[in-house]
């Protein structure tokens, strides 16, 4: 799949989140198989250019190119003047949010509230284009709400404008994430359009993302909340749609490994107090389902320092190391590859927001050893 001029190493993408996909979890997603990573949002109002968060937000040193930031507002000429800006911090592609749901984004007539306003679009879409001599991309979803799924005009609009690739996730801004994601819609914007596309929504297992982009026709799969906790559905992912087979979960020597080199590039990147308190989450995710990890995160929240914070990450994969030889995920708690089943994950579903979910049934398997 092609960006502009670059060509990315595989179609697999790191969905922008705010308060996750910060530079190391990027960075750290890329080293274990992602193709491409989009930035945590950067707001367009030039006040906030100078506030701690978006300096950190606009801090792209070491990461791999091409670098993408994500950009959100509702005024054209706002949105261009922070596209200048954030190439000029090293930015190689812009994407404009118009995908993000909430409310304090779309009280400010922004994120997925543009959908609504198809002449708002194509002025800010424009603008941007103009603005910057890199690719521009597009994140939305498939309308304001369920009787209102307009993704398909949305996209001829920002192919129309100079939109380089367009990813589309699978829900309306009314349904926010909640209930079944419709993937139909994707394929129709596939359809209409010639430039890439990428499926966003509950991609949350390797074959999922097979069926996504079989089902879809999509260019590549966005792949977002399963990445919490688990960087290495990326190459996971990648193994299963060159092979058909799944890669078993990683050792715990590897993970221990991995986990520390993010929280040493974590603590670099926030520094000693905001590092231990912002790397909770994180830690909070590698553990969620594995076998004493209750345990684990109560010890976590206690520690202060990095030095307490490592010690206790330390301490508890010496006792994981002890007792197994891969990740002991409890099943109950967490969906390995290949328990998920497919057949509400890609059924069409053209209600209104529902309580159903993608989410299939265990097959009861036990804990890895």
């Amino acid at each position: 799949m092609r960006i502009g001029p670059y060509s990315l190493p595989n179609n697999l993408v790191v969905a922008p989140m705010a308060g996750v996909t910060d530079r190391p979890f990027r960075v750290l997603c890329r080293r274990l198989g992602a193709g491409y990573a989009v930035s945590e949002m950067v707001a367009s109002n030039p006040r906030l250019f100078d506030t701690g968060k978006s300096r950190l937000r606009t801090d792209h040193a070491g990461e791999p190119a091409p670098v993408a930031v994500q950009i959100a507002g509702a005024d054209p000429a706002l949105m261009a003047e922070a596209a200048r800006y954030n190439v000029a911090r090293g930015a190689q592609i812009i994407d404009i949010n118009m995908g993000c749901p909430a409310k304090k984004v779309c009280n400010a007539a922004a994120g997925s509230a543009l959908l609504a306003n198809e002449p708002l679009v194509a002025a800010i879409a424009a603008a941007v284009v103009r603005a910057v001599d890199v690719p521009v991309t597009l994140k939305i979803r498939t309308g304001p709400h369920p009787g209102a799924r307009n993704a398909v005009a949305i996209a001829r609009i920002a192919e129309s404008a100079g939109i380089q690739a367009l990813t589309v996730h699978g829900r309306t801004r009314a349904c926010a994430f909640v209930g079944a994601v419709e993937y139909d819609t994707i394929a129709a914007v596939k359809r209409a359009v010639s430039i890439p596309v990428i499926a966003n929504g509950d991609v949350g297992a390797p074959e999922v993302a097979q069926a996504v982009l079989a089902h879809t026709g999509a260019d590549a799969v966005m792949i977002g909340r399963a990445a919490q906790g688990r960087p290495w559905i990326f190459r996971e992912t990648l193994h299963y749609l060159a092979t058909g087979t799944h890669l078993p979960p990683p050792t715990v020597a590897e993970a221990r490994a991995l986990i520390v080199e993010h929280l040493a590039d974590h603590y670099a990147f926030y520094g000693e107090a905001a590092g231990v308190r912002t790397a909770r989450k994180h830690l909070g995710w590698y553990t969620e389902a594995l076998a004493g990890g209750d345990a684990f995160r109560r010890a976590m929240c206690a520690a202060q320092t990095t030095d307490d914070q490592l010690a206790v990450v330390g301490r508890y994969f010496d006792v994981l190391a002890a007792r197994f030889h891969r990740l002991p995920y409890d099943p109950s708690r967490y969906r390995a590859p290949g328990q998920f089943a497919l057949g509400t994950a890609l059924r069409a579903h053209h209600g209104d927001c529902s309580t159903h979910t993608t989410n299939g049934q265990w097959d009861g398997e036990a804990l890895a050893a």
